[in-house]
């Protein structure tokens, strides 16, 4: 875990001095919607699955930031919008100040260098008949972050990184267990001395007793080399134990955010609540009353009047909340709520 890292792949066009600001990715009034069409040879638009509306958080140096809510919310197509997998309705996304969405052909590129990901399954973003060395350095060759004879060095930097002996570049995918190849797609990602690596639902697929070894390796890995981590995760055990900010997402919109101390010790929304009351306590002893929510999560398609949450809320009892979208409103430190029954208290 020691072994010194190889700066050769910083990005350096994109890259400010972290003297002037530790924001390495803002993210602005993102929007992402779907068309939906109908008829085969005259094809018309008659609506839009709103998936993203109007995210807006920022992700700084060395933290880890927390996109967390039900599957469906929104969470995975705002990363993939990130990844530039998706293009966006609508919004602004700068990385180090730079706007990422309307980059040109250079910029991209060193976007896709300084930023990387870590997916759920290690058993299907590994491809099995490639041996792990190849992979690991498969974005160096892409990119052209390191010269070629650099390349094997870096691969067994990582690799010891990760906490694997230098002889497993030499081996395939299927020779390795879940948790290790995880640490080979961490290595991967690792690979290009990126600022910022998305992580979506990283430890989810792993064994219980593997999944606190990985997120500790995370931890000290971002100790040591100053790495962003957005996390995408419905599991707020994961969640809790790795964040330093966090958004609550909720039918495409955030409910509320703040610092993991000011949303975990006193969450105001009361899906926020739901999410906490169903999940495992962080310790045996403590009890808690489970929150049971109502119904389905609407279509986003034809999202509810007013605040989405609103049909399955057990506290819904105003009328704006019916009738009107709440915005996110501060409510101390970062801690922001949108909830009109939060609003009024």
């Amino acid at each position: 875990m020691g072994t010194e890292v190889s700066t050769a792949g910083q990005d350096t066009k994109i890259g400010q001095s972290m003297a002037e600001t530790d924001a390495v990715l803002e993210v602005s009034n993102l929007k992402k919607y779907f068309p939906v069409t109908k008829g085969i040879i005259l094809r018309k638009t008659v609506g839009q699955v709103q998936a993203v509306d109007d995210v807006t958080f920022t992700v700084r140096r060395g933290q880890t930031f927390a996109l967390a809510g039900e599957s469906g919310c929104g969470k995975t197509t705002t990363s993939r919008v990130l990844l530039r997998l998706e293009d966006a309705t609508a919004g602004e996304v700068l990385f180090r100040g730079k706007d990422i969405l309307n980059a040109d052909k250079d910029l991209v590129k060193e976007y896709r260098r300084s930023v990387q990901a870590v997916f759920q399954d290690p058993y299907s973003s590994l491809e099995p008949r490639m041996r792990v060395g190849s992979i690991i350095s498969e974005p160096l060759m892409a990119t052209g972050a390191l010269p070629k004879k650099e390349i094997r060095v870096r691969v067994e930097e990582v690799l010891a990184q990760v906490g694997l002996s230098p002889d497993a570049a030499n081996r395939f995918p299927h020779e390795f267990s879940g948790g290790q190849r995880q640490r080979i797609a961490l290595a991967r990602s690792l690979a290009s001395s990126p600022d910022l690596i998305l992580l979506d639902e990283p430890v989810s697929a792993l064994d219980v007793s593997i999944r606190a070894q990985i997120l500790n390796l995370l931890k000290d890995l971002q100790d040591q080399l100053g790495v962003a981590y957005l996390l995408v995760a419905h599991d707020l055990a994961t969640v809790r134990h790795m964040c330093h900010s966090i958004a609550v997402m909720y039918l495409g919109r955030l409910v509320e955010t703040g610092s993991g101390e000011e949303v975990f010790g006193n969450p105001l929304h009361p899906y926020t609540k739901a999410l906490l009351s169903a999940a495992l306590p962080s310790h045996p002893r403590i009890q808690r009353a489970e929150i049971e929510l109502p119904g389905e999560v609407p279509s986003p398609l034809n999202p509810p009047k007013g605040c989405r949450f609103h049909p399955r809320c057990p506290v819904a009892v105003m009328p704006q909340c019916a009738e009107s979208l709440p915005e996110l409103e501060n409510h101390g430190g970062s801690h922001a709520v949108a909830c009109h029954l939060a609003r009024s208290a």
